[in-house]
């Protein structure tokens, strides 16, 4: 009687349909061997993305995490969860981090710590929350892949994923691209339902992961197309009526959840889409980033997911769209391949590409990969399930292999002290506080923490215009530049003016001056400017961070941020240092010299 019910309830509510991957029904009984093989990997994930997510704190030298969801998150802590008309990014990690600084440190000591002189506590618990729901996302793609296809795909798909380097290293950061991937998988997982049962609750599982997915990233919503193909599928299969229903309601559950971590996307519509229509603007001037020197987006992407996953991950996901064509696994194709190759095309399309900006595919990749794995394997050791076995652990370890590498190798590198945290140092040794000093925007200056880097000297604010009447430096009534234009406002005059008006020390790094010398047809002012500088200045210090002190650090809009390179082996551009002379910089220097003369002569004319 029991082994009746075991297997009434192993089978599946709805016909198997072709087109789809078919598993045995044993699949859907719980295996203690897997469990434990998916615990170990959603443990290795965990830890690589925990591995050095304190780097640069308590400054946080990431540009995009500085200036978003953290510090949304700590103004809504009043209970105003209005994200002030910013709707550029959805506010659905915003939401998250808010709810996790108020339980963990209530409103008025969140607010304390960030606007303090040391907010490690806000930026590590912002960046465990990405890394917790980076897993997550882990151990969802298992289930979404041993449902969609078999626990061995499962199991190999969300190998790949755990230790793929671009979820790893943007698992150590306090940004919506990780925390994406969890509810892109939930959705994976939901549809997945719906392809191999045909249950009602595959719907709501997948329409709400597409919601919060979008909530999330907006270019999470392309898991609407599994869910549509999987739909799709059933009415092949006669059950019209059903999906009639059903697939509306999916949508209704995926616009409630969207509406539910977005609530202002309603309440302020007009600005939403307005906010929308401008982040599509921005992400298509490709003639904005200075620096960007390749050609096509796609092939951009594709270049990046040879690295953010593997060579050989890519080329096994290359591998297994065919072998779904070859074996005839019409709807399984349509449901991954179009939905990769959809995204890749709109996103290749926009005038800007940046690595991370492919991670909602991610999933999507793992699974092809991971199929093509175990079709080789079963291709190779038809009807012997030992030796399978044995060449399936050495395929998944091919397939991991370069993420893994390049994974530990970033942890390694964001445990230690960031170029720029050095270079602070030395001149917190060697520049007078209050003394003028020029600091390129490799780090941000400003009233609120983590921007108070420069704050023991008086720092040109380089992120305003250089011209003014009278040639004072940060007039112009103030004009703000935008980053990605910062290069475009040098010229050799402004090392003149460095040195009139004693901004004797200046600071550059190699995340801009990479830019103008990537494009130096497009700045040759940005170009003769630092000539200029290194000709007027001696270099008292260079940070490099490659090993060895290498200083050919080239400019790339990734690795140039994650590091990713074997050569790198702490975080942070090659800085460099320069002391003026000529102008008020020589009386400063005559005048310091007087002092350390003085110094020396009452005692006793010892050096220090």
């Amino acid at each position: 009687m029991i082994e009746r019910w075991r297997r009434r309830g192993s089978r599946p509510r709805a016909p198997l349909r072709r087109g789809w991957a078919l598993a045995e029904p044993h699949e859907r009984r719980f295996d203690p061997r897997y469990g434990v093989a998916v615990a170990i990997v959603v443990a290795v994930a965990a830890g690589l993305r925990l591995w050095g997510n304190g780097s640069g704190l308590p400054w946080s030298y990431n540009v995009d995490e500085a200036q978003h969801f953290v510090p949304f998150a700590i103004a809504m802590l009043h209970g105003n969860l209005d994200p002030g008309g910013y709707f550029a990014n959805p506010p659905a990690y915003t939401y998250v981090l808010a709810a996790i600084f108020k339980l963990a440190f209530g409103t008025q000591q969140a607010h304390r710590l960030y606007r303090s002189g040391d907010s490690t506590q806000i930026w590590i618990a912002a960046r465990v929350a990405s890394a917790a729901l980076g897993t997550i996302a882990v151990w969802l793609l298992y289930l979404a892949g041993a449902r969609l296809f078999d626990r061995r795909t499962g199991l190999i798909a969300c190998a790949i994923m755990a230790v793929a380097f671009l979820p790893v290293f943007y698992g150590k950061l306090a940004l919506n691209d990780s925390p994406t991937l969890a509810p892109v998988c939930l959705s994976l997982w939901g549809s997945a339902g719906i392809a191999r049962l045909g249950r009602k609750r595959d719907f709501v599982i997948a329409g709400l992961g597409l919601g919060l997915a979008a909530a999330t990233k907006y270019t999470g919503g392309i898991v609407v197309v599994p869910l549509i193909v999987a739909a799709f599928s059933s009415v092949e299969a006669g059950r019209r009526l059903f999906v009639a229903l059903w697939l509306p309601l999916a949508g209704v559950i995926a616009l409630a959840a969207f509406v539910a971590a977005n609530p202002y996307s309603v309440v302020d519509f007009h600005r939403f889409l307005n906010q929308l229509a401008q982040q599509s603007n921005e992400s298509g001037e490709g003639n904005g980033k200075l620096g960007l020197t390749h050609g096509s987006g796609v092939l951009y992407y594709l270049w990046s997911l040879s690295w953010g996953v593997g060579w050989i991950p890519g080329g096994a996901a290359v591998l297994g769209a065919l072998a779904l064509l070859v074996r005839r696994w019409w709807w399984t194709f349509a449901a991954l391949v179009p939905a990769a190759l959809g995204y890749l095309a709109f996103m290749g399309l926009q005038g800007r590409y940046f690595g991370r900006w492919v991670m909602p595919i991610i999933p999507l990749v793992c699974l092809l990969a991971a199929f093509a794995a175990v079709s080789l394997a079963e291709l190779l050791a038809r009807g012997r399930p030992r030796i399978q076995a044995a060449v399936l652990v050495v395929l998944a370890a091919a397939l991991c292999v370069q993420g893994g590498f390049y994974s530990v190798h970033s942890g390694i590198v964001n445990s230690r002290p960031d170029t720029r945290a050095i270079a602070r140092a030395w001149l917190l040794k060697h520049v007078p506080k209050r003394s003028h000093i020029v600091v390129e925007p490799i780090v941000l200056k400003g009233a609120k923490p983590p921007d108070n880097w420069t704050k023991p000297w008086t720092a040109l604010p380089d992120l305003l215009t250089h011209r003014g009447r009278r040639g004072i430096l940060y007039v112009d009534a103030g004009k703000e530049v935008k980053l990605e234009d910062y290069e475009r406002t040098l010229s050799p005059a402004l090392v003149g003016l460095y040195q009139r008006d004693g901004y004797c020390y200046v600071v550059t790094g190699s995340t801009e001056e990479g830019r103008a010398l990537a494009d130096p047809k497009a700045v040759p002012n940005a170009v003769a400017y630092y000539r200029a500088l290194a000709k007027a200045g001696k270099r008292v210090l260079t940070v490099s961070p490659l090993e060895n002190g290498k200083t050919d650090v080239g400019f790339n809009f990734d690795w140039s941020f994650d590091y990713y390179p074997a050569d790198y082996s702490r975080p942070g551009p090659l800085v460099d240092i320069y002391h003026l002379r000529g102008g008020a910089c020589t009386a400063h220097h005559a005048k310091r010299r007087g002092h350390a003369h003085a110094r020396r002569k009452r005692h006793g004319g010892a050096r220090h």
